[in-house]
């Protein structure tokens, strides 16, 4: 200790009567040379896939017991302002939720809560609700029955229309059941069924009954998806879009009139027997 004391007495003394050039290569000496300091990098994080946390999520909900439609009545009371209180929605604007699979309601449920489906409302609900909340909810729509409406039986009167003078619930009703395969375009029941009841599970909703103008407003949505839009991460939804993108406007409308119409025969009997 008192070895360094003297040396940096020495070394103070030093450059208060050394001259410049002294001072300067005294400093040179005991300075590090330049080659011998590791340049510091800058550490750039690694993008993170945001499909990660929603396959995390996913797992989640797999692992939540299967809904309790009782316990769902209670908890999609919040629901009922925009999608009715059995689901059945008053405005075009909010889709029918009733008769939809469990599977299916609680899956956008989290991809609305991920924003991989983007809608600010939709995210403000869905942020609190834990999986269980999404299967309970999912399955008390799922009980509920879909009040089906009545399809456009209107003729096209387009001039420039290849489907002048058809009716429009007609051509919707060809391209639902048979689609184009020239144009490679699926028939809609291949996935969604003949009466639009879709499948059990996640991936291919009930989509018989859907007001027109709902229905019209996701085809149009998926048909404006652009690339590299996160929605697309989401391979149930990048499949609607490539089919969307082959549709013109007009058989847009003519499907989603078709929908609209679009129930089981069974169900139209039944209610039309009871008193």
């Amino acid at each position: 200790m008192a070895m360094k004391l003297r040396l940096s007495l020495a070394m103070f003394a030093f450059s208060m009567s050394a001259p410049i050039w002294a001072q300067e290569a005294a400093t040179a000496a005991v300075a590090p040379a330049a080659a011998d300091v590791a340049p510091v990098e800058a550490v750039v994080a690694a993008p993170v896939d945001p499909m990660v946390a929603v396959n995390a999520a996913f797992a989640e909900l797999a692992k939540a017991k299967p809904g309790d439609a009782q316990a769902g009545a209670g908890k999609a009371a919040m629901c009922a302002a925009c999608h009715g209180l059995d689901g059945n929605s008053a405005d075009a604007m909010y889709p029918k939720l009733a008769g939809q699979h469990e599977g299916y309601t609680s899956r956008q449920l989290t991809l609305f809560k991920q924003s991989v489906r983007q809608n600010a409302i939709m995210f403000g609900f869905s942020a609190g609700l834990a999986p269980q909340d999404m299967r309970d909810i999912g399955a008390y729509f799922a009980t509920q029955k879909i009040q089906a409406g009545i399809a456009d039986e209107s003729l096209i009167s387009n001039e420039f229309s290849p489907h002048k003078g058809q009716r429009i619930v007609d051509v919707g009703a060809k391209l639902y059941r048979g689609g184009d395969a020239a144009r490679g375009i699926p028939a809609c029941m291949a996935c969604h069924g003949p009466s639009g009841h879709g499948m059990p599970g996640p991936t291919y909703p009930s989509i018989g009954g859907q007001h027109a103008g709902y229905a019209a407003a996701a085809l149009n949505r998926f048909k404006a998806t652009p690339l590299g839009a996160l929605e697309l991460k989401d391979p149930v939804y990048a499949v609607m879009v490539d089919i969307a993108a082959r549709l013109s406007d007009e058989e847009i409308l003519a499907i989603s009139s078709y929908l609209e119409g679009l129930h089981n025969r069974a169900d139209a009997q039944s209610t039309a027997t009871q008193p």
